[in-house]
């Protein structure tokens, strides 16, 4: 099993994520991380499996192009993407071991979020598992899934990239992710209908929670107004129907395009203003967008 992260900034939430890792009932064969920026971060901490680097150039985000990437220095087939302000619960690589190795096909674990100043550390500076079971909460658009449980999931929409769990041949088979996708938003919905496309089931597995480490959040998501608007273009081209309508819906209500779900084009009427973008922010006390 490879773990496979993507990292631009975020130092503190990458140590955390590793340090679960270091922590599974299971280990990680290896973590692979994609460093979209110049160098890795200095001081990182010392676990019990290799961790390899391998480094993508762009100057918007190259999420698509960083995940293949990161396919392609694995050494092992199963692969686990995880985001890098995920923290992995103890049974996280347990059980997505467990379902790939039943059944080869994609897998999508639960995900709760944390309130900003959330403490994952006990007084013994060890991950404090209890209190961040206690502490997370499950997005509303997800479902509550048994500690043992797979579940079917009819659309592959559904595919939130936080965390999940497939094949390396399946991957490839699927063609990677496009990396015509360029910044924020889509690639992922994108890759879901692509796996798809080549019968790749989609399940949810229990036990394989994950907790999402918080950060700043807008509604509407103006600093990735175009590469949002510019990611829907590229999927509606291809798929003949929307990705990312939740946020293309909260561009239209604020005036910023001309859009419907039935359109078959985008239309930018104006573009965000610095202060509207600031206005946007949420407090810290919201966990999600």
């Amino acid at each position: 099993m490879s773990v496979l992260t993507l990292v631009r900034g975020r130092r503190d939430h990458l140590v955390n994520l590793m340090q679960s890792l270091n922590a599974q009932t299971h280990l990680p064969n290896e973590l692979v991380i994609a460093w979209m920026q110049p160098e890795a971060h200095a001081a990182l901490p010392d676990v019990g499996f290799p961790v390899r680097h391998v480094f993508v150039e762009g100057e918007a985000l190259p999420l698509a192009r960083a995940r293949n990437a990161a396919v392609e220095a694995a050494s092992n087939e199963g692969l686990v993407f995880l985001d890098v302000d995920c923290i992995a619960s103890p049974r996280l690589i347990e059980r997505y071991r467990q379902a790939l190795t039943e059944k080869a096909a994609l897998y999508i674990g639960e995900v709760h979020y944390l309130a900003a100043g959330a403490a994952p550390y006990s007084s013994h500076n060890e991950l404090d598992f209890a209190a961040l079971f206690e502490q997370g909460e499950r997005h509303p658009a997800r479902p509550a899934i048994d500690e043992d449980e797979i579940r079917p999931e009819p659309n592959h929409g559904n595919l939130w990239g936080l965390s999940f769990a497939l094949m390396k041949d399946d991957h490839r088979r699927a063609g990677g992710m496009d990396e015509g996708y360029i910044g924020y938003g889509g690639e992922e919905t994108d890759y879901a209908w692509r796996l798809h496309a080549a019968d790749v089931a989609l399940y949810w597995v229990g036990g394989a929670l994950a907790w999402h480490q918080h950060h700043a959040v807008y509604a509407p998501p103006w600093p990735h107004f175009e590469a949002i608007i510019d990611n829907a273009r590229r999927f509606h081209a291809r798929w003949g129907r929307w990705c990312m309508e939740y946020w293309l819906d909260q561009f239209a209500n604020a005036g910023a395009i001309d859009w419907s779900p039935n359109a078959t084009a985008i239309e930018i009427l104006r573009y965000p203003a610095p202060t509207e973008i600031e206005r946007a922010r949420l407090p810290a006390s919201a966990r999600f967008g």
